[in-house]
């Protein structure tokens, strides 16, 4: 198992490259640059000044060739932590995004953490009792939080909040602690503005998983080793958990590098209606200003998150299932 690690730990570093070649691509797909922008912006003002707009060309390298552009990010990148300058914020992109990343992590986390707590033990209750009440219930709530989009069950959830109590549930921070620096007391008030992006986020999430949970467990509970195992005397939950459980659990773990990005694109709009300073709406704004670098930082930095969710799986993967470690072997 260790030499599978390592090299799936080896085979990390070019598919940064390769990755971080994709996503500067991806920025400069669409016509223009961000100077561009600034060309429409200052024509509609009436002070439209080439000499200007060419010197800043010419500052930033957008008269240079692809492929020197990219050399020149990656070497400051990789030599210095230099992720580029946002052209719209006038400030260095890793001094703006720091903060916004690291909120991003910790609710995107967390959405995932409490969703698997909900899925996991209704998705094999209801395996071990299909058709029960119960797990119609399911049934009839998670078809339910799936189809309900998550912006649309934010804005009831937030005029429920304001109707009811007449509480702003928006945002992250209450308005003392929004620009405060960070202490026990910040992070006391941010765990206690957590309770709706985890509902809103987690609800599509949960409501596929405890689907996924239940065909899985009752695929599992028809086959011959599950008889077996009953037949020596086990008791029924270590019979199901065991055995069942443990071999329905690998699509799960095989899915947590791709639920990272999915949260990531499903918070944007959740961010923009919550009004949640998260790095969806900062990377849309990046987008459609076409502030590359601050856009291709995100784009890189979300890709990274995804290798290493996609490496935890494999890792997961090898210690739950003895087949891929005899495999591997």
């Amino acid at each position: 198992m260790t030499s599978y690690i390592v090299r799936r730990i080896l085979w990390f570093i070019p598919t940064l490259f390769a990755v971080s070649l994709v996503s500067f691509a991806i920025i400069q797909l669409p016509p223009g640059d961000y100077l561009t922008v600034l060309e429409a912006q200052m024509g509609a003002e009436g002070d439209y000044n080439p000499e200007v707009v060419e010197r800043l060309r010419e500052r930033f390298g957008f008269d240079q060739p692809f492929i020197v552009q990219y050399g020149k990010w990656m070497w400051a990148m990789l030599a210095h932590g230099d992720l580029g300058y946002s052209f719209e914020w006038r400030v260095p992109v890793s001094s703006l995004i720091g903060e916004y990343l690291a909120l991003t992590v910790i609710v995107t986390a967390a959405t995932l953490i409490a969703t698997w707590f909900i899925a996991l033990p209704i998705g094999i209750y209801s395996a071990v009792r299909p058709y029960s009440v119960f797990d119609y219930v399911a049934t009839t709530v998670g078809f339910i939080g799936k189809a309900t989009p998550n912006f649309l069950l934010a804005l009831v959830l937030m005029w429920w909040a304001f109707d009811t109590f007449g509480a702003d549930v928006s945002g992250l921070f209450s308005p003392e602690y929004a620009n405060a620096p960070w202490s026990w007391a910040k992070v006391r008030d941010l765990i206690s503005h957590m309770w709706l992006p985890l509902i809103v986020l987690g609800t599509s999430g949960a409501a596929s998983l405890i689907r996924q949970m239940r065909a899985n467990v009752l695929d599992e509970l028809q086959k011959p080793y599950v008889e077996a195992a009953r037949a020596q005397g086990l008791p029924e939950w270590k019979v199901i958990l065991r055995y069942p459980v443990r071999v329905a659990l690998n699509p799960f773990l095989s899915t947590i590098g791709s639920s990272i990005p999915e949260l990531f694109s499903g918070a944007v709009t959740t961010a923009i209606v919550l009004n949640l300073p998260m790095a969806g709406p900062m990377l849309l704004r990046a987008l459609v200003s076409q502030d590359m670098y601050l856009a291709g930082s995100f784009i890189f930095l979300l890709s990274v998150f995804t290798l290493i969710g996609t490496l935890i799986s494999d890792i997961l993967l090898t210690l739950v299932d003895p087949r891929i470690r005899f495999e591997e072997a």
